[in-house]
C-alpha cells in the first residue's frame, strides 16, 4: 500500500480516473504545486497537503482506470492500493471528492454499460458510500460541455441520483478547476465541515 501518509485525524481525499483534473483541483485549493507522474494523468503516489497545526490532511490520490501506455496489471495494483488506503483511513476521512471529466464521462459510462461492466467511477462511488463516507461528485471541465443541464442530468442518473441534478446540490458540484470556478464544490465542503464542527478548517476552502 502507499507509504508516507502523515499521521492526521482529519482528511479529505480527491479520487477519480486519470487525467480528470484532480491535481489541478489540488493546486487550485492549496495554491501549491505538487509532483505528478512523468506521463500525463499518471500520479504514481499520493500528494499530501499537510497541516500539522490543524491535524488535517488534503490528499490527491493517484488516478485509476485506463491509462495510455500503462499495463493492466499495474493499473489494477494502483486501484488496489487506493482501495486499501481508503479502507485503512476511513475513520479519518471527512469527505471524498470524486472528480470526473464532465465532457467524457457519459461516453465512458455508456461504453462500460454496453459491455456489461460497471464503470470505474460508479463502482468507486458505491465503494465510498458503502464505507459511509460523505461523497462530493465534482464534475470538472464543464466549459467543454455543450448542453450542461442535460449532461449533468444524465451523469446524475447514472450514479443513481434521479434527475434533475440540481436537487442533489449537496452532492453534485459542476466545476472548472483550470479556471478556478469551483465555488459549488467549496460550498458543499464548507457545509460538511460546519456539520462536523470543524469550522477551523474552513480557512482551507474559501
Amino acid at each position: 500500500m502507499f507509504q508516507g501518509r502523515p499521521n492526521r485525524d482529519s482528511e479529505i481525499i480527491l479520487v477519480g480516473r486519470s487525467n480528470v483534473g484532480k491535481s489541478t483541483l489540488m493546486r487550485r485549493i492549496t495554491g501549491r504545486s505538487f509532483k505528478t507522474g512523468k506521463k500525463p494523468g499518471v500520479t504514481r503516489k499520493p500528494n499530501f497537503y499537510d497541516s500539522p497545526k490543524y491535524n488535517f490532511l488534503l490528499t490527491d490520490l493517484p488516478g485509476f482506470g485506463f491509462m495510455s501506455g500503462v499495463e493492466t496489471t499495474y493499473r489494477e495494483t494502483i486501484k488496489t492500493d487506493i482501495v486499501q488506503y481508503v479502507e485503512s483511513n476511513s475513520n479519518s476521512i471527512m469527505a471524498a471528492i470524486l472528480v470526473i471529466d464532465g465532457n467524457s464521462a457519459m461516453e465512458i459510462i455508456k461504453r462500460h454499460f454496453s459491455r456489461g461492466d460497471l464503470p470505474h467511477d460508479i463502482d468507486f462511488y458505491n465503494f465510498l458510500i458503502d464505507l459511509e463516507l460523505p461523497v462530493i461528485i465534482a464534475i470538472n471541465k464543464i466549459d467543454k460541455i455543450t448542453n450542461l443541464d442535460a449532461t449533468l442530468d444524465d451523469i446524475s442518473h447514472s450514479f443513481g441520483l434521479p434527475p434533475p441534478w440540481k436537487q442533489w446540490s449537496d452532492v453534485i458540484a459542476p466545476i472548472n478547476a483550470k479556471k478556478g470556478e469551483i465555488s459549488p464544490m467549496i460550498s458543499i465542503l464548507q457545509n460538511l465541515l460546519h456539520e462536523s464542527k470543524r469550522d477551523d478548517l474552513l480557512q482551507f476552502f474559501k
